[in-house]
């Protein structure tokens, strides 16, 4: 949590510092909701990854726009580890400092950013990380369900996030269960004044490779596929890749592993229909 705090908070102070007008170390402070001795620190670490803090006569702070601004193209790489390193928040990577510094200086870098900070889902984290420091209840407005395949207001006791950021953790006194909730699909957050009356009824279960929790049934999958197929499944369900094989019979690949629910495997092999078999055993 406090490495998602981190970088939230420094993703924040870049954008505001390239905003004008430049702006005191109490006002940044008072901005990202945190200490002027602690914006200093991140100051620090801003001039680490090369970036230039100017400073005007009245002590207000500024990053300067660099003439190359607005030109920067990532390369596939780059783009690659800019999604690893907010979605994941990888920390050692050789290219992390290269690419942070050009996190405001492209288009395609800057939608990332706001997915986690300056757009909505952003804001979405902020509520929810607030609600489980503080130990409070919310109300998810509008959440899309799809295993249940309604929009709804959902009444929950906030407790963690999983690793990779995508889904909320929480108890729903309604039904009684610990369940996941994909960030993406949460329309706004309720912070409510009443704290936690449940807390003995939490209950961290890892999800599955696909963000669903346990369940009464647990699915045994296995598939062949295209290299296409496979390409696509890595990217876009990550935690997938140590369960996919390189078929000793063909060109192809397989994946098998256990999941607690089939929807997102058969949502995605609908789409590649040719290019996916499932193996029956």
């Amino acid at each position: 949590m406090l490495n998602q705090h981190k970088i939230l908070r420094v993703l924040q102070l870049i954008s505001l510092l390239k905003q004008e007008p430049a702006k005191s170390i109490h006002q940044l402070g008072v901005i990202i909701d945190t200490t002027d001795r602690t914006v200093y620190r991140y100051f620090d670490l801003l001039k680490e990854l090369g970036f230039e803090l100017q400073r005007d006569q009245f002590n207000k702070y500024s990053i300067p726009a660099s003439d190359g601004e607005g030109g920067v193209i990532f390369t596939k790489e780059e783009s690659s580890l800019i999604r690893k390193m907010l979605l994941n928040f990888a920390k050692n990577h050789p290219l992390k400092d290269a690419v942070l510094k050009k996190i405001y200086l492209s288009s395609e870098t800057t939608i990332v950013s706001s997915h986690l900070l300056r757009a909505h889902l952003g804001r979405i984290v902020e509520l929810l990380c607030d609600a489980i420091e503080t130990r409070r209840q919310v109300v998810l407005k509008n959440y899309h369900s799809l295993n249940s395949q309604k929009i709804s207001d959902r009444f929950l006791e906030p407790f963690a996030f999983t690793d990779n950021y995508r889904a909320l953790m929480a108890y729903e006194p309604a039904s009684g269960e610990n369940k996941y909730f994909n960030i993406e699909r949460i329309t706004n957050v309720e912070l409510l004044e009443v704290s936690w009356m449940h807390e003995e009824k939490h209950t961290l279960t890892k999800p599955d490779a696909f963000g669903f929790g346990p369940t009464d049934t647990v699915y045994s999958l296995h598939f062949e596929m295209s290299l296409k197929a496979y390409l696509l499944l890595k990217e876009e369900y990550p935690l997938c890749g140590p369960h996919l094989t390189k078929s000793i019979h063909s060109d192809r690949y397989e994946l098998k592993m256990e999941v607690n629910s089939r929807i997102p495997i058969d949502r995605f092999v609908l789409g590649l229909k040719d290019e996916i078999t499932e193996i029956n055993e």
